[in-house]
């Protein structure tokens, strides 16, 4: 299928703003790479497998303001990363496990913002400085932090384009500790038995 320069434009435009726009809430965003194939490429080239920064000096570049990173997206139909480790961290689950812990973290009252990515994964957004290491669930939680980064909606995919299962605007664009997060996936791996239930089945 191929898209038109229309919807392109569009969608370039789309990218920009929610770039220059978590910015402005103070999230370290960078330009990244996205799938090569016609119905992707741009005019400026950039077909990488990714998505990976589009800047060698990255790393130099996180704190960039909103404004300077409006010029990256001009033009360009970058995706979004984040540079974890500079306020915002990113815990990283099976599509599972993160669909139970959001029903815990629901239970208790404490919104997270969630990424999900068309290949299965999510990604619990957290305040940076703590691991959620030893968390016991299984060994597919990843932590994201400092000199790492992760895709934000609306980055297009091979397959797909990520996007938000909970946005920020929904916790006020507050980042709760990572433990919270920790919890609540120590939670959904060993869900507690209703042994209510259980006696019933006994009796």
């Amino acid at each position: 299928m191929e898209w038109s320069d229309s919807w392109r434009g569009a969608f370039r435009i789309e990218l920009r703003a929610e770039a220059v726009n978590l910015a402005w809430h103070g999230w370290p965003v960078l330009p990244g790479t996205y799938p090569a194939g016609e119905q992707w490429a741009g005019r400026d080239g950039v077909e990488d497998d990714g998505p990976t920064p589009v800047h060698r000096d990255w790393q130099e570049r996180i704190g960039t303001k909103a404004e300077q990173v409006a010029t990256w997206w001009t033009g360009h139909s970058y995706s979004i990363l984040l540079a974890t480790g500079h306020g915002v961290d990113a815990i990283e689950v099976s599509a599972d496990l993160g669909r139970r812990a959001a029903v815990e973290l629901r239970a208790t009252g404490i919104p997270v913002p969630i990424v999900a990515t068309p290949a299965g994964r999510w990604m619990f957004l957290v305040a940076s400085g703590a691991s959620a290491a030893g968390t016991d669930t299984d060994a597919d939680v990843r932590h994201y932090g400092k000199g790492e980064y992760v895709p934000l909606p609306p980055s297009p995919c091979d397959v797909g384009v990520v996007h938000w299962r909970v946005k920020p605007q929904i916790c006020a664009w507050h980042l709760p500790h990572a433990r919270v997060v920790r919890d609540a996936l120590v939670q959904a791996a060993n869900p507690t038995p209703d042994y209510g239930l259980v006696a019933a089945d006994r009796s």
